[in-house]
């Protein structure tokens, strides 16, 4: 069966102060949960913000390493599922169903990515 990384970002400038609410937290423990128990779930963890990363990168034969937060950027990766699904269309439906645990002032995009099999 596939699997399926789903990448969540959002926009550090726009997340609400303290973070998820407990009620989205334990809305989202629910789904984690029923997701886990039907073999769908592989792993999932949110991100330390980008205050706390580095970038490192390698250009013209010379490694850079930038110390966040990354202020050009606006939506940086929150954080990741891991997901083994028998489609990408069941990979969307569940990724629609963690976004619809959110309350309606959160701004979160969810990229879905299959990783390739080898």
């Amino acid at each position: 069966m596939p699997r399926y990384m789903s990448l969540i970002r959002i926009d550090e400038k726009n997340s609400p102060e303290g973070g998820p609410s407990n009620e989205l937290m334990e809305r989202m423990g629910v789904l984690l949960e029923e997701m886990t128990k039907a073999g769908v779930m592989l792993d999932t963890g949110g991100l330390r913000p980008t205050g706390e990363g580095s970038r490192v990168r390698w250009e013209g034969g010379k490694i850079s390493v930038t110390d966040g937060p990354f202020t050009e950027t606006k939506e940086v990766i929150g954080g990741y599922a891991l997901l083994q699904c028998k489609d990408r269309a069941e990979a969307v439906e569940w990724v629609t169903r963690f976004l619809k645990v959110h309350e309606d002032y959160w701004t979160v995009t969810c990229e879905i990515r299959e990783i390739e099999a080898g």
